[in-house]
């Protein structure tokens, strides 16, 4: 029986669930009963775990490195390397299709690429 979670233990068997439904079809009882248990898991994070807030800055670097792309790799999204240059130094901010372009490329969560950066001037 599926209920709120509210110790550790539950918790640990959601995930563990998770785990063995995880391709469930969407529309299937298994399917319903992953998307419940998923709901169920998030909201238990939210309200037990903080996590650190990234700067948006060092995701773009670190990600870059992770994937083995160059600066030269963001010109689609960011335009030319000036400007790629400003904005990961601070000294100019991401817009909204940058963002979105970003997300994408580097699958970084939007929430991430959304935060205020320590280098941003203010």
């Amino acid at each position: 029986m599926i209920k709120i979670i509210q110790n550790d233990a539950t918790y640990q068997d959601y995930l563990s669930r998770i785990n063995e439904i995880f391709d469930a079809e969407q529309g299937t009882q298994k399917g319903d009963e992953l998307e419940l248990l998923v709901t169920l898991v998030k909201l238990y994070e939210q309200e037990n775990f903080q996590l650190p807030t990234l700067d948006p800055i060092e995701a773009i670097k670190i990600r870059l490195v992770d994937l083995g792309l160059k600066n030269k790799d963001l010109e689609p999204i960011m335009g030319d390397p000036g400007n790629i240059s400003k904005i990961l130094k601070g000294k100019r901010s991401l817009t909204v299709d940058m963002i979105r372009g970003l997300s994408e490329k580097l699958g970084l969560p939007v929430e991430v690429l959304i935060g205020k950066s320590d280098k941003e001037i203010a």
